[in-house]
């Protein structure tokens, strides 16, 4: 009598169904560590191909998840991860006068962490809403749910699109896939991959999983082979380009505004502009201090302004500069011309929540709070919104201060093309470790989407010249005082994405939301047969 055959074994099941078995402990964990995989794709880790391993287990996290309260908290718990560890700058700011702050930096993290994750648990729920029991429509909406939620996060609240998942490719070429469809269109390529390496862990051995391989595979090499061919070329030597000099003080938060030690900061800062050229070189054109770069209100600092121009010569100055008007204060950028004259001015309009100002500030004041970076009254006040500069020979620029250049929907929103873009921040804000680096990073896949070289300035650094494809050309390092002189790289043509801005992602994200929606039913009906 034949023997009956043995149940397959349990290493025969779905990787998806043997975690959807585990514990709900075990599968937070996972999710969290997830998470924390993806971060280390972002600056200054740069392990792209872990980051993908990360969000590939996080799609598998949703595959797996037993129920829609599952994949919710799955969801929030892969965010709380990945926001840990991409936002851990956050308590730096807390630091800087530790002894009255340091006690709330715990928070910060968590609160903010938490929060974002929000917006991910609620996309792993709309994504195991749209595809129940369906492994690859489900791993499609992982992708476009996902990057719906990371759309919605720089928009909402005034955005924080700090770290998108499309930002690990900063340092690789596949960052000129952001001048075609933009930072989110970037993200949902780099999460769909992601889903694609997950639908293969997920499938047994069987034929199945090299089907999926060699999908995955395709899927790569389309997306690596195709990204350098939209990064413009290096443009031509420096020689008849425009010289532009960074300025770089490397003045510590916590020393920044002492009265012992502002006004020597400003002489440092006066010295470097009215230091030589270095041997067989012009004198520059443009001379760039950073943000907030003098302890005095623009209108009481005409002294300090007819010594920067004196040593600037012909040239003028780009300095950050604190202002009042009409008994508002402004975080603004100043041209000082021959003699200290202002030829321009331009306000920060995209302020920092709870850093330059306190929402609901006239009640907030009532019980304490007060923003960080604004030291009066509640914050300040925000400018009308993005303007151009005409700065003769350089051509026209976009200015940018500090964390306006983490949103590329507010370059959209200038009245007109820009020749480069031009940012001046003050970074002593975010530490030594990640938050500067990522910033940079940012500023970076800026002038990739607008094809634009950007001159970069920050207070402790890093000051950058960047051209077009997002190459740093020059740089003062983190946590140095010094300046260089570097050609200013030509601009090109406006990419797709400036044309489109982020609806034409929006759109094909809709797209795609629409159609699985509409399969809903039908796949559901095929599994019960």
């Amino acid at each position: 009598m034949p023997m009956p055959e043995a149940p397959p074994a349990p290493l025969g099941r779905r990787r998806s169904e043997r975690i959807g078995a585990s514990s709900g402990r075990v599968r937070f964990a996972l999710a969290l560590g997830a998470g924390g995989l993806a971060g280390l794709g972002q600056v200054p880790f740069s392990l792209v191909p872990v980051s993908l391993l990360g969000f590939a287990l996080a799609c598998l996290a949703l595959l797996s998840a037993p129920s829609l309260g599952a994949a919710a908290v799955a969801g929030w718990a892969v965010g709380a991860g990945y926001f840990a560890i991409t936002l851990f700058w956050i308590v730096e700011p807390f630091f800087v006068d530790a002894a009255r702050h340091a006690w709330m930096a715990p928070f910060a993290l968590v609160f903010l962490a938490g929060g974002l994750a929000l917006f991910w648990g609620a996309a792993f729920a709309a994504a195991r809403l749209l595809a129940p029991g369906d492994e690859r429509r489900q791993a499609l909406a992982f992708a476009v749910t996902l990057t719906l939620a990371e759309l919605a996060r720089s928009y909402v609240l005034t955005g924080f699109p700090w770290a998108l998942p499309g930002y690990v490719w900063t340092e690789t070429t596949p960052r000129g896939w952001a001048a075609v469809v933009g930072p989110h269109g970037l993200s949902f390529l780099t999460l769909g991959l992601a889903a694609l390496v997950a639908l293969v862990l997920a499938a047994p051995p069987r034929p199945m999983a090299w089907r999926r391989l060699a999908a995955a595979a395709v899927g790569f090499a389309l997306f690596l082979g195709a990204g350098p061919l939209f990064l413009p070329a290096p443009g031509p030597g420096g020689d008849g380009r425009p010289i532009v000099r960074l300025v770089q003080p490397n003045a510590p938060q916590h020393e920044k505004w002492d009265p012992d030690k502002a006004v020597g900061f400003v002489r440092r800062q006066i010295d470097f502009t009215g230091a030589p050229a270095a041997p067989g070189q012009a004198r520059p054109d443009l001379i760039v201090w950073p943000e907030t770069a003098i302890p005095y209100l623009l209108e009481q600092a005409d002294p300090v302004l007819r010594d920067i121009a004196a040593a600037a010569g012909d040239a003028p100055v780009v300095i950050g500069v604190q202002r009042r008007a009409a008994e508002l204060a402004y975080n603004a950028l100043a041209v000082i011309g021959a003699g200290g004259a202002i030829s321009a001015i331009y306000d920060k309009h995209h302020l920092v929540p709870f850093g330059e100002y306190i929402p609901l500030g006239q009640l907030s004041t009532l019980v304490g709070m007060r923003s960080y970076a604004a030291r009066d009254g509640y914050g300040y006040s925000p400018g009308p919104g993005p303007q151009l500069l005409d700065l003769g020979r350089l051509g026209v620029a976009l200015p940018l201060i500090c964390y306006e250049a983490i949103f590329p929907q507010d370059l959209a929103g200038a009245p007109g093309r820009a020749d480069f873009l031009l940012q001046i921040t003050n970074d002593a804000w975010f530490g030594e470790f990640s938050g500067p680096y990522q910033h940079l990073a940012q500023a970076r896949m800026r002038a990739v989407e607008q094809n634009l070289p950007m001159v970069r300035v920050a207070n402790t650094g890093v000051s950058a010249m960047i051209d077009p494809a997002g190459r740093v050309l020059a740089e003062i390092p983190l946590g140095q005082a010094g300046w260089i002189d570097v050609a200013l790289p030509a601009g090109g043509a406006p990419t797709i994405y400036v044309r489109t801005g982020d609806w034409a992602a929006l759109a094909g994200l809709l797209g795609l939301l629409a159609l699985l929606a509409a399969t809903r039913g039908m796949a559901r009906a095929r599994n019960r047969h």
